[in-house]
Order: C-alpha cells, then sequence, then structure tokens
C-alpha cells in the first residue's frame, strides 16, 4: 500500500498517522489534520502533518 500523496491531505482531512515514537511499532493514531508539515509533493515514509489535538507523525493512510 502506498503511502497518500501531499495533493491527497489537505486541512480537516481525517488520517492516521505514525508518531515518532511509534516508528518501530508501526502504530497508527488516528486525528483530523491541522497543517501540513512536508513542503514537498511526496515522501517515502509519509507526509509529515500535525493534527488538530496538537500530535505530530507521518500520515499512512487517508480514512
Amino acid at each position: 500500500m502506498a503511502v497518500p500523496t501531499r495533493s491527497q491531505i489537505s486541512p480537516g482531512t481525517k488520517v492516521n498517522i505514525v508518531l515518532k515514537e511509534d516508528q518501530r511499532s508501526g502504530t497508527l493514531t488516528q486525528g483530523v489534520v491541522e497543517r501540513l508539515l512536508t513542503n514537498s509533493p511526496n515522501h517515502p515514509h509519509g507526509i509529515k502533518v500535525r493534527l488538530d489535538d496538537g500530535q505530530v507523525g507521518r500520515v499512512k493512510e487517508i480514512l
């Protein structure tokens, strides 16, 4: 499964992200995108975003 590109994600999108501390386990965290932090159109590990609750991680899937 390919990770979503930047063009597929916008503020308000509900996503599953992997937090920095969860990268080894792959545990996903669900939330709503507040801000996109990655400027490039794509990233091999996922676009980095900040959720509305302040958590930062890389998008693994769009819900």
